[in-house]
């Protein structure tokens, strides 16, 4: 894995990334110690202020449970569509909108959106899929897909699409992963299953919504 350093961005309080090529346009933004201990708040007590809950998915013609619990948020008019159904953003809580602010501040990209996904344990999971729907931006061509971790480590998997080459990180407490370029076109990713006795998690997916948000 070539791993090299990121220019900083021009925000004064811009974080230290490493930068993470994937070739084809495509790359990873990874800043393990993004959130200092002090400023981020525990899974739990995070989890208490959203509206989390649970949602179904398409497949095969059904409605089946996801494996984990949801809530999407965002600016006025942010809607999201995938796996069959539209989401209209609920309003930004405080914890979430101080964590938005720190994160648009440090990375340089207006984020008005985030897909919240709480952990309950090992049960609980993603399966293969690109966050690639046509309303994400900034640009078709650089899908930026912000990955902020609360609470219990989890194993981050990557498959290419052509090659099957696959990557793995562990995402910790406090710690950023930023899909950016074309990974969404080229990549897949989960977060497996894993019979490890873990804790629970809350994973914030920051957006950028293009047209939706005018």
């Amino acid at each position: 894995m070539q791993v090299v350093h990121a220019e900083t961005s021009p925000a004064a309080t811009a974080a230290v990334f490493e930068r993470i090529e994937l070739g084809d346009g495509a790359w990873l933004e990874w800043s393990p110690r993004f959130l200092a201990p002090a400023e981020r708040p525990s899974a739990e007590a995070l989890a208490t202020e959203i509206p989390l809950r649970t949602d179904t998915f398409a497949m095969f013609g059904h409605r089946v449970a996801v494996p984990r619990l949801i809530s999407w948020h965002g600016d006025p008019g942010c809607r999201y569509r995938y796996s069959g159904q539209t989401y209209e953003p609920a309003p930004w809580t405080p914890g979430l909108a101080r964590i938005r602010a720190l994160l648009c501040a440090r990375t340089g990209l207006a984020w008005n959106a985030a897909l919240a996904n709480y952990y309950r344990d090992g049960n609980d999971s993603v399966g293969w899929h690109a966050d690639d729907e046509r309303e994400l931006g900034p640009s078709r061509d650089d899908i930026a897909i912000a990955s902020l971790s609360f609470g219990a480590t989890r194993r981050f998997a990557m498959r290419h699409r052509a090659s099957s080459e696959r990557r793995a990180l562990d995402l910790t407490d406090g710690s950023l992963l930023v899909m950016r370029g074309t990974t969404q076109r080229h990549w897949r990713h989960a977060l497996p299953k894993t019979a490890a006795r873990v804790g629970p998690r809350l994973n914030l997916t920051f957006r950028v919504i293009r047209a939706a948000c005018r």
